[in-house]
């Protein structure tokens, strides 16, 4: 048992050029994955979803409220600056407004509690494990 550990520390303690090139080309594989498969695109329009239909569909270039009648009540919506957020809602413990502003394209708030929910929207529809 100890010669076979022995020869694991020393075989482990040296990397031959192959196992450089591996190393390498496993770290730039990952770079050029992560930077073609992640969304850094900004959004252009936010989708209000009531429960399982869609309120409305807004554009991101403008600043205005959206109050949205939900099953506990009333909640506003905010859009400002190419962003958009829960700015008041009937809930009780308010995880909704404290999610703050999204502003890139798949992010989304909800508020269980009021059936309502956020999603926002870029040019091209983005897929995730959730809704593939």
């Amino acid at each position: 048992m100890s010669k076979l550990l022995h020869n694991i520390k020393t075989k482990t303690r040296f990397m031959r050029i192959g196992d450089w090139c591996v190393v390498t080309a496993g770290i730039v594989l990952v770079v050029v994955l992560f930077q073609q498969l992640w969304s850094h695109e900004g959004a252009t329009r936010v989708q209000i979803r009531l429960g399982d239909t869609i309120y409305g569909t807004y554009s991101l270039n403008q600043q205005r409220d959206i109050q949205v009648d939900g099953a506990i009540g009333p909640a506003t919506v905010s859009i400002m600056n190419g962003k958009a957020r829960f700015s008041k809602s009937p809930c009780h413990n308010q995880y909704c407004v404290h999610q703050g502003w999204l502003s890139r394209s798949g992010q989304a708030a909800l508020c269980l509690p009021n059936q309502l929910s956020l999603e926002l929207i870029g040019e091209a529809k983005h897929y995730d494990s959730l809704n593939y």
